[in-house]
């Protein structure tokens, strides 16, 4: 049949159509099933359909033709030919419309001709799927033996591969090893040649350290040696500077008492001989002083820079044999003038009767000269002590400052709280403001004034956030003004020593109390003149049982722990001090009365001055205070006096500056020179500067 010859286009249009889509198992007869159930069923063409179209049906085409006259024949054909594709149902079922139109005689024919087809595509179908399971069964076990074969020869090969890598890996591991065992033989033999190498120069080692431990040790007991001989030595020389100090000690109270001595015989020797051109008791009066600095100089100078020297100590003894030699000499010069006055008396006392006969009355003893100077004698020498008057004043002030202190005794000595507080605040109060005066302005220094004077009137004071009076306790003015003067001097010896300038604002303030208040005044007196003995002008003598500490605290040392400040500090302490003495006396108050005088004015600058020129000159300290009182006060007392004070410059400079200069050391000239200095431009200038830092009208104005 034509359709049959194309056989693939059938099958590929039955898979294409609906019935080809039905579901089919080729294991349906082995589960028992109904094979009308095939047809409830979509039909489902086998996986190996094409296999079976492209190598079964090429080979059967030819004998397609004889089969289709026999079903019978061609079913025993079919089964015959392992590669005949027998017809499916569905081929079958293709043609069954046109057997539904045939004739009904036809009819019957054309269905047991179905049915006996049905069952030999039946069998076909069953010996083609036998077939295709024979061929996947034949085909599976060749791929299982050769998969077989394959592995087993896979295996050889691996297990010839391990074999070889296992025997690579032995002998990996014995190159490995023997190569370790080469780096640890190598490397053991470094480590014993290095420990050799160590070992000996460890001993190498020892050897030098012992050589020099022998060397250190060595030069460590000579260092221990040296240091106790310079141990020893210090402490002799230490010793030698204590036993020269002290005899330089002994040597100077031995000279203050000679020198005492001959104060005392010259006094006697002036009053019992009525001449005293007989012997010049100033010469030694004026040597024994300068052996009495010179000693004081020797001291001063060793104890700043240590311990004295046996040329110092030389040069004591021979200041201490001369004063010896000066008091001998002195007693053979009385004794001398004595046989020599009652020589004369024996031999004036007949004559002194006849003229007593005669005239009845005696000779009246002759005045001094209107031109001799004060405080000189006859011989031209200078005083050593100061003039009664002045130290009848000097007394004075020192027994009213000491009334002062006796008369608030029980304010300081009380165990009252309240009243501890009180003497607190009211001394707040009165120095305080003291520590405030500055050249700050002339408005900020009336301010100070007006606090100051509040207080001292008996008004109410704002301090420390609370107000207070003198009224609060009856000994609180005595206390306050006591307090005051003190501060105001204390400021002078701190404030103005250090900064110059700071005088004049301290003074003028001073003054301007001083005016108001004259019991303050009176204080500031008695403290300066007992802190400062050269603004009196005051020598304080060596009484005989004074200790020596309290002789150079009456010369205006500080003495702490037997320990006598410096040189330096103790001359810049009297110089703030006269450069405040020297301040107060040429300033006045503005704002205060001026038809009134001043209550300590430049004539007891003038005093002080003159009664300076007129004692005798201490080494360092008469240079150094004339210095300070003339470049603070010069200006004014030049302005006051003109000529006179020009002559007194004069004789400064030609004749007191021989004499200071002849009490002076060689290591002490620095003071001695400045003035010398000083004095010298001014008379070439005609001219004292007027002071740094003095208080102009515009001062005021600020």
């Amino acid at each position: 049949m034509p359709s049959e010859g194309r056989c693939w286009e059938t099958l590929q249009a039955l898979r294409s159509s609906s019935k080809g889509r039905l579901c089919y198992h080729r294991d349906w007869l082995l589960r028992g099933e109904d094979v009308l159930e095939e047809c409830l069923t979509p039909p489902k063409l086998s996986s190996y359909s094409g296999w079976v179209v492209d190598h079964v049906l090429p080979y059967t085409q030819e004998n397609l033709a004889a089969s289709e006259t026999s079903s019978s024949s061609g079913s025993t054909s079919a089964l015959d030919q392992p590669s005949f594709v027998p017809r499916s149902p569905v081929q079958s079922a293709a043609f069954s419309p046109a057997s539904l139109t045939a004739p009904d005689g036809v009819k019957g024919k054309q269905e047991s001709q179905y049915t006996e087809s049905k069952a030999s595509q039946s069998s076909s179908g069953i010996s083609v799927e036998g077939c295709i399971r024979m061929y996947e069964l034949v085909h599976r076990m060749r791929g299982t033996e050769g998969l077989r074969q394959w592995q087993e020869e896979q295996e050889q090969k691996v297990r010839a591969l391990s074999e070889m890598a296992s025997e690579q890996l032995k002998r990996f591991d014995e190159l490995k090893m023997l190569k370790q065992h080469k780096e640890f033989q190598e490397l053991q033999e470094v480590m014993e040649r290095s420990t050799r190498e160590a070992l000996g120069y460890q001993e190498k080692l020892k050897a030098e350290h012992h050589h020099r431990a022998k060397i250190l040790n060595l030069k460590l007991r000579e260092a221990e040696q040296q240091r106790l001989r310079k141990e020893e030595q210090e402490r002799l020389r230490k010793e030698e500077g204590q036993g020269r100090l002290r005899n330089l000690y002994a040597l100077q109270e031995e000279v203050l008492q000679l020198n005492q001595r001959l104060e005392a015989s010259a006094s006697s020797a002036s009053s019992l001989l009525r001449d005293p051109l007989q012997i010049d008791l100033a010469a030694f009066r004026t040597r024994g002083n300068q052996l009495c600095s010179l000693i004081s100089g020797i001291i001063r100078t060793t104890s700043e820079s240590g311990y004295p020297t046996a040329e110092n100590q030389a040069e004591a003894e021979r200041a201490l044999q001369e004063m010896r030699d000066l008091c001998t000499g002195l007693g053979q010069e009385i004794s001398r003038a004595c046989r020599d006055k009652r020589q004369e008396e024996e031999e004036a006392r007949p004559k002194l009767q006849e003229s007593q006969m005669q005239q009845g009355l005696g000779a009246a003893p002759q005045a001094p000269g209107p031109g001799q100077s004060p405080g000189r004698t006859q011989s031209g020498g200078l005083q050593v002590k100061v003039q009664e008057s002045t130290r009848q004043w000097y007394q004075q002030l020192q027994d009213a400052a000491a009334q002062c202190v006796l008369a608030f005794e029980g304010l300081t000595s009380s165990k009252d709280t309240q009243t501890k507080k009180i003497k607190m605040d009211l001394q707040k109060a009165a120095t305080i403001p003291v520590s405030q005066i500055s050249t700050i302005a002339g408005s900020k220094l009336k301010e100070i004034f007006d606090k100051i004077h509040s207080l001292l009137s008996g008004k109410s004071l704002q301090s420390g956030g609370h107000y207070v009076s003198i009224t609060q306790n009856p000994q609180g003015l005595d206390f306050v003004q006591y307090k005051l003067a003190e501060k105001f001097v204390k400021q002078g010896e701190e404030e103005v020593a250090s900064h110059h300038e700071a005088a004049f604002p301290i003074a003028v303030v001073a003054s301007g109390i001083w005016e108001l208040h004259p019991r303050v005044g009176d204080l500031i007196l008695a403290h300066l003149h007992k802190k400062c003995p050269y603004s009196v002008p005051f020598y304080p003598a060596f009484r005989e049982g004074m200790a020596l500490e309290d002789y150079q605290r009456m010369l205006g040392y500080q003495v702490k722990e037997s320990k006598v400040e410096q040189q330096d500090n103790f001359l810049k302490r009297m110089s703030g001090m006269i450069r405040l003495y020297a301040a107060i006396i040429q300033l006045r108050w503005p704002y205060g009365n001026q038809q009134a005088s001043h209550p300590h004015g430049l004539s007891h600058g003038w005093r002080w001055l003159a009664q300076v020129v007129n004692m005798e000159p201490l080494s360092d300290v008469t240079a150094t205070i004339l210095f300070d009182f003339l470049e603070v006060c010069g200006h004014a007392l030049g302005k006051q006096y003109q000529a006179q004070f020009w002559k007194m410059v004069l004789l400064i400079k030609e004749e007191y500056l021989l004499r200071i200069e002849a009490v002076t050391s060689s290591g002490q000239m620095g003071s001695f020179i400045r003035l010398k200095q000083f004095l010298e431009k001014c008379l070439q200038h005609k001219e004292i500067p007027v002071p740094k830092g003095f208080l102009t009208s515009s001062f005021w104005r600020s």
